[in-house]
């Protein structure tokens, strides 16, 4: 009797292992089918398909998995799953690339010439790439993925704070660079519609009036999104803008005359910008490589034009399937595709007006008169692009902010809309109460450009990668320390261009992001 005692209670252990074994195999399986395959095979070693080593996996798999005990799924370096796909993801970084600095690079190649720009748009596009490798690399060691928390990892509370005023003062710089292009493109749209060629002072050609009620109205609800991911779609929708723009470029070119019919009568706008061009002679070709009092200018224009690295780390986090390789690959995309346009809006730019192109492309088109359709609809896409990309620039500027102030504290919808209404409302005083903003434009770009590219993204890889890892001395680190430097010496030298300039008294402005 007692042994069939002992038989049945076997019989009943083993079941009980038997189900214990399902059960945990199912949740196994559930887990697996929820997208966890690939950072099972992270912990086990499989790591080298997205350009991580071993040490990265265990420095994730150390930080995230003690959160999660009893069970086998890892979340994202978030406390949600990242959603967003690839092709989304490319969409939001292209759009958070596209900046209003599109709009200056016709004018920037006139003072390089043709050769001289492409070298350096190339130049800046591969260091900008090579920027991201570097933030991506650092985030993967100690899986952080944001920018502050970098510098807080990299130098404690104080580089923490530094990285977040840096980002704040650029995006708060580029929301008040498209708020400007509402303020003084739109009344004009409006006079075309109303077919008045003179405004008589109503309060809805009004631009002050303008960027308040598009600010409440369009701008604001889209700012109150939760997640980046969901304004994919209006960057998808902005960057058709930008595409119908070039397009535009594109075609005027090959029907406008130069000079334009009213050039030998506006000459003293052309003498403003180029001081004394002689429109007579070879005003009208193409230069190769061009020296002027204004070529210095090129440089950070281009830097500005090229900064989203605020914007990765955050896209990175919402990415589905999150790997270094696959944000690497939508950086690389991003950049390529927005060089391509950047490239053919200059050079179309540039061949259409030459010597006579304005530091803002879209205004030199109103030499055409206001009643031109094409020109009328690319103003009304321009307009479009910029009011959709402030939402997605003003998301890093939040982010900053919350990880400053309220380091610890979970997601609050209180805290959510205050900061998103209160950095619009800043912004919309900058742009209606500070009428000289492009000068501090000047000073925010060459400190905050240099800063977001290079400076920060050398030292936090240096500071951050461990040295049995890669030792101080090796190439990477060497690398990432001269990249540092070449920002330092960026920075230097866009400051004291500038001041000189201010100090000369003349007043030269070549766009911004």
């Amino acid at each position: 009797m007692s042994h069939l005692w002992q038989v049945k209670t076997r019989f009943q252990e083993k079941t009980q292992e038997e189900d214990s074994f399902h059960s945990a195999k199912g949740s196994y399986l559930k887990v697996s089918q929820a997208g966890t395959k690939m950072e099972l095979e992270k912990i086990n070693g499989h790591v080298k398909e997205d350009g991580f080593d071993g040490l990265d996996a265990m420095a994730e798999h150390e930080e995230f998995l003690p959160h999660k005990e009893g069970t086998k799924k890892e979340i994202h370096f978030t406390d949600f799953e990242g959603k967003t796909s690839f092709g989304m993801s490319v969409f939001n970084l292209s759009n958070a690339i596209m900046g209003s600095g599109i709009l200056g690079l016709a004018f920037a190649m006139s003072n390089t010439g043709l050769i001289l720009f492409i070298i350096l748009l190339v130049f800046i596009a591969i260091l900008s790439a090579y920027s991201i490798h570097l933030l991506l690399r650092s985030a993967g060691v100690v899986g952080i993925r944001a920018y502050e928390q970098l510098g807080n990892r990299a130098f404690g509370p104080p580089g923490k704070v530094v990285a977040g005023v840096v980002i704040t003062i650029h995006n708060i710089g580029a929301m008040s660079s498209y708020l400007f292009i509402i303020k003084s493109e739109l009344p004009l749209v409006i006079q075309a519609f109303l077919e008045n060629d003179e405004s008589s002072g109503e309060w809805y050609l009004n631009g002050n009036f303008l960027i308040i009620i598009v600010s409440a109205f369009i701008i604001l609800p889209l700012a109150l999104m939760k997640q980046l991911g969901y304004l994919g779609y209006t960057s998808g929708f902005s960057l058709s803008c930008m595409v119908f723009f070039l397009i535009s470029v594109i075609y005027k070119k090959f029907n406008i005359a130069c000079p334009l019919e009213d050039t030998q009568n506006n000459t003293s706008g052309y003498d403003d910008h180029h001081h004394g061009v002689n429109l007579t002679d070879d005003f009208c070709e193409a230069k190769m490589f061009t020296i002027n009092s204004q070529t210095a200018y090129t440089i950070p224009i281009l830097a500005f034009a090229f900064v989203c690295h605020p914007e990765v780390l955050p896209i990175y986090t919402e990415l589905r399937d999150a790997t270094k390789k696959r944000m690497q690959g939508v950086a690389n995309i991003s950049i390529l595709a927005m060089f391509f346009m950047y490239l053919m809006t200059a050079v179309f730019g540039y061949l259409t007006f030459y010597g006579g192109v304005e530091s803002e492309l879209l205004h030199t088109y109103s030499r055409l008169g206001p009643r031109d359709v094409l020109i009328l609809c690319v103003r009304l896409a321009v307009l479009v692009a910029v009011t959709l990309t402030v939402p997605v620039v003003l998301f890093p500027i939040r982010r900053a902010l919350l990880q400053i102030l309220f380091p610890d504290k979970p997601f609050h919808w209180a805290r959510h809309i205050l900061i998103a209404f209160c950095l619009i409302f800043l912004v919309n005083l900058l742009v209606i109460f500070v009428p000289s903003i492009r000068d501090i434009f000047g000073i925010i770009g060459a400190t905050s450009a240099p800063s977001l590219i290079f400076i920060l993204p050398g030292i936090f890889y240096v500071r951050i990668v461990p040295n049995e890892q890669e030792p101080l001395m090796s190439r990477p680190k060497i690398q990432a320390a001269c990249f540092a430097a070449l920002g330092f010496i960026f920075m230097v030298m866009s400051l004291s261009f500038i001041i000189t300039d201010w100090v000369s008294g003349e007043s030269r402005s070549g766009g911004g992001h």
